[in-house]
C-alpha cells in the first residue's frame, strides 16, 4: 500500500470534483423530473425550484474547481464560431424553475445574427455563473446583453440588485483580490471568469472581464472576447 505522503492529493480532489459534478448532474435531471408532476403544490415546487438553484451553485463552483486545476495543467480549448443568441438562452433555459418560482423577469439582448469566436462549454459555464449570482441578488429584474465592440464580443449580465461591494470593485483586475466566503462573494467565480476570458485570444489581443455598478441599476458584469 502506498504511503499516503506518496498519494497527489491534487489529483485526489480533482477526481472528486469530477465524480460530485457527475452526480450533481443526475441530480438536476431527478429535480427537473419531479418539478412537472402534476400532484405538487405551489409550495412544493417553489422548494424544488429553490433545490434546482442550490444544487446549480454546487455545479458551478466544481466546474469552477475543475477548470482551475485544469488551467494549472494547460487546460484546453476550443474555439470555434458559435451562435451567441443560442448560448445565452442556454443559460436561461438551464435556470428557468428559479426564474420562474421566484417571479424574475430576464430579458435578453442580443442579435439573432449575432455570431463569435469562442469555446462554448466555457463560456456557457462562465456566463451561467454570473447569471446564478445575479438571479440571487436581484430584486425581479435580470438583462442579458450581448454586443459587438470595436474588436470585441461583449457579452453583460445586469441585474436590479444592490450591486457589486466595494471591495470587488477595488480590486476590479482580480488578481489581488482577497477571497471571503462569509460575505457571499468568495472571488472564486471572478477568478474563474477571469483565467477562462483571457485564454480566448486573437493576435494582439485577450479576453478580460470587468465590474461596474450602474447608475440606475445593480451590478453589471461584462465578458470581453476579442473577435
Amino acid at each position: 500500500m502506498n504511503n499516503i505522503h506518496d498519494l497527489d492529493f491534487n489529483m485526489i480532489l480533482a477526481t472528486t470534483a469530477h465524480d460530485m459534478k457527475n452526480s450533481l448532474f443526475i441530480l438536476l435531471q431527478s429535480i427537473e423530473n419531479l418539478n412537472i408532476a402534476n400532484n405538487l403544490t405551489v409550495t412544493q415546487h417553489q422548494d424544488l425550484a429553490g433545490l434546482h438553484y442550490q444544487t446549480m451553485r454546487i455545479n458551478s463552483t466544481l466546474i469552477q474547481l475543475l477548470a482551475l486545476y485544469r488551467n494549472e495543467q494547460q487546460l484546453p480549448i476550443s474555439i470555434e464560431e458559435h451562435s451567441v443568441r443560442d448560448t445565452l438562452e442556454d443559460v436561461m433555459d438551464k435556470n428557468k424553475l428559479y426564474i420562474n418560482s421566484q417571479h424574475k423577469k430576464v430579458t435578453l439582448s442580443v442579435d439573432e445574427n449575432l455570431n463569435a469566436y469562442y469555446d462554448n462549454d466555457l463560456i456557457t459555464y462562465l456566463i451561467s455563473d454570473i447569471f446564478i449570482n445575479a438571479l440571487r441578488y436581484s430584486h425581479c429584474n435580470i438583462i442579458l446583453r450581448a454586443f459587438i465592440k470595436k474588436s470585441y464580443l461583449v457579452i453583460q449580465v445586469e441585474d436590479d440588485g444592490p450591486g457589486y461591494p466595494e471591495h470587488m470593485l477595488l480590486h476590479n483586475n482580480f488578481d489581488n483580490m482577497p477571497f471571503n466566503a462569509c460575505k457571499g462573494h468568495s472571488g472564486l467565480g471572478l477568478l474563474f471568469a477571469k483565467t477562462i476570458a483571457a485564454k480566448h485570444k486573437n493576435k494582439t489581443l485577450s479576453g478580460y472581464i470587468s465590474l461596474m455598478n450602474g447608475k440606475e441599476t445593480g451590478g453589471i458584469f461584462s465578458l470581453f472576447l476579442p473577435n
